[in-house]
């Protein structure tokens, strides 16, 4: 049997009754779709996951890649590769592409939906899949209108089925993207030649694919006006492993000088290739300036934005199969009597019976439920960007509240579901859940390079703060006050429950008063500055609380007026669960924010002022 268990009728109630997404189906970019075909897309995707993604899983998990330092490839396992041919004879990962491309114009809200499977059966292999999405930013040359060379090149990555990294990471650099060293040399021809060292590189070696592009970041030397220092000398260079035809796409078979010189052995996620790059040691690596244009750092941006929304909706989907496979063996495990009839004789009951389990289990169930619709939510504005596009114009209130969002989906969503499979998914199965008979031992492992796949927990808690709120002027923060006031204003079933979420965005928009006028502060004396980052992260995870709340008691409110219409059987207990969600996590979650506003309020400068010695 399959260890991924998805939740369709999950999906399907946040897409089209919570955030009606029907309405963006027949109409503009999307006119070819309804929510008939989208149902059935959402059908067949978790079909193909649930059987054909998910088999190689533990296996290759048990059995990785395996390195040669000679040739400086990887050969990856066999059943691995069956999967990975299936999801691209499938044609589904063309949901993700634009119709130029050849793909299937899709809105981002029922895009995500679909991804939350493959990433929950099979993350490695969407990520080695990546290549076609990448195209995208290839073909648009990374949003500064692309060069012929760069269509042609997307169009053969597409249509050949090339996969595809994204090069930041160096040694010494680490997160400090503007201290990367990685230079190009450009060449008479209107080539470069890269030469450094990048490390972290997913997927960057693999023997599945017949080409390799990667999009490096590197310094450009002896270019005037730039190759400075910093993330702004920095420009984005397509670099592919061998070299090819532009006009047909055919290997010269000439491979350029870029190599594994190293895989990472890693605590988990170990079928997906993480490499040391090499480039332009003894063979020169020879690559093209992206868009013919200086702006590395934005141009990759656009390819960081849509991962961290995938690292986002993976940590999600694998805490919602682990809670499902939790919820599984607590409905079978016999184990003690139950509270009220403790006598020795007593019969033993499962251990949804027992008041610790169940609450273990509605903390996954609530958590799972809210995060996922905290995805597709962060989905809906790329709708209306999408659509907005589509006719030439801009969605800016759209764009700015998905900006916002963005790293409470990636940061909140991966701190969140790590830290859950961890103490409750995998504790549902006592000493079982730390066995390898169970796929919570390889989730707990899998999920913890999300907290820092693009961006560690604290780096998304000061882009939050940082960029996205006092950079942007608060317009983001403000438009999302707005709307949960508005809700707020309105009647519900759910009245207990708006009065704590009222709360709750008291003291959320008092800590985020209170960092302002530290930041402020800091024009007197800098110092105030360190107040405000050992607050960022608070705000982080305290916002996506506040968020994750308000979407809940939305869901629970449609699912009790759908039961005072009435509802029966399966229909009627999966309603009731949503109604339940909501009211435990407001309760129990949402009533500690006060706490952490305290603790922000009594952040002072003596932790700075600890001598290191202390520590």
């Amino acid at each position: 049997m399959s260890h991924y268990k998805s939740n369709l009728r999950d999906i399907e109630f946040n897409l089209f009754d919570v955030l009606d997404r029907g309405s963006v189906l027949g109409v503009g970019p999307a006119e070819d779709l309804d929510a008939e075909t989208a149902r059935a897309m959402l059908s067949e995707v978790d079909h193909l996951a649930r059987t054909k993604l998910a088999e190689p899983y533990a296996e290759a998990d048990r059995n990785p890649p395996i390195y040669d330092p000679e040739t400086r490839t990887v050969t990856i396992p066999e059943s691995f590769k069956v999967a990975y041919k299936a999801y691209i004879d499938s044609d589904w990962w063309r949901v993700e592409l634009p119709a130029e491309l050849d793909g299937q114009p899709t809105p981002p809200s029922l895009r995500w939906s679909l991804m939350e499977l493959v990433l929950g059966a099979n993350a490695p292999l969407y990520m080695y899949s990546a290549g076609g999405k990448f195209a995208e930013v290839v073909h648009l040359g990374g949003g500064d209108g692309g060069t012929e060379r760069d269509k042609l090149t997307a169009k053969h990555m597409v249509e050949r089925g090339w996969g595809a990294t994204m090069v930041l990471t160096e040694p010494d650099a680490g997160s400090d993207v503007g201290a990367g060293t990685t230079k190009a040399y450009p060449q008479a021809d209107g080539s470069w030649h890269i030469e450094g060292v990048k490390r972290f590189i997913t997927s960057g070696e693999q023997d599945m694919t017949e080409n390799i592009i990667h999009l490096v970041l590197a310094r450009p030397v002896g270019v005037e006006g730039v190759g400075g220092p910093g993330t702004k000398g920095l420009s984005l260079f397509v670099v592919p492993k061998y070299e090819f035809d532009l006009q047909t796409g055919e290997l010269t078979g000439e491979r350029n000088g870029v190599y594994a010189t190293n895989v990472e052995k890693k605590m988990g996620i170990k079928v997906s290739t993480t490499c040391e790059l090499t480039f332009g040691d003894g063979t020169p690596a020879k690559g093209y300036l992206l868009g013919e244009v200086h702006n590395g750092i934005a141009q990759m941006f656009k390819v960081i934005e849509h991962a961290r929304m995938m690292v986002g909706t993976k940590a999600i989907a694998t805490l919602s199969t682990g809670y499902l496979n939790a919820l599984e063996y607590a409905k079978e495990r016999k184990q003690g009597a139950d509270l009220l009839n403790p006598g020795k004789d007593a019969p033993r009951v499962t251990i949804t019976h027992h008041p610790d389990v169940r609450r273990s289990l509605m903390t996954q169930k609530s958590f799972t439920e809210g995060m996922r619709l905290l995805v597709a939510w962060t989905a809906s504005f790329q709708d209306r960007v999408w659509a907005a596009e589509a006719i030439g114009e801009r969605d800016d209130d759209a764009e700015r509240i998905n900006d916002l969002l963005l790293p409470i989906v990636k940061g909140y969503g991966s701190e969140r579901s790590w830290v859950l499979l961890g103490t409750e998914s995998l504790q549902t199965f006592g000493g079982s859940g730390f066995l390898a008979d169970y796929p919570l031992e390889q989730y707990v492992r899998d999920a913890k390079i999300d907290t820092l796949y693009e961006g560690t927990t604290a780096i998304q808690g000061q882009d939050l703060f940082f960029r996205k709120i006092v950079k942007d002027g608060g317009r983001a923060i403000g438009l999302l006050t707005e709307e949960l006031t508005s809700f707020l204003a309105t009647d519900g079933p759910l009245t207990e429950e708006r009065e704590i979420l009222k709360s709750a965005l008291d003291d959320v928009s008092g800590v985020v008063g209170l960092m302002i006028n530290d930041l402020t502060a800091a024009a007197e004396d800098p110092k105030n500055t360190y107040k405000v980052a050992l607050n960022t992260t608070r705000l982080l995870m305290m916002l996506g609380d506040l968020v994750v709340g308000y979407l809940l008691v939305r869901a629970g409110e449609v699912a009790a007026a759908k039961l005072a219409d009435g509802a029966s059987g399966t229909e009627e207990a999966f309603l009731t669960g949503k109604v339940a969600s909501a009211k435990f996590f407001v309760s129990q979650v949402l009533p500690k924010l006060a706490a952490e506003r305290r603790i922000a309020e009594k952040t002072d400068l003596s932790l700075m002022e600890l001598p290191e010695e202390a520590f």
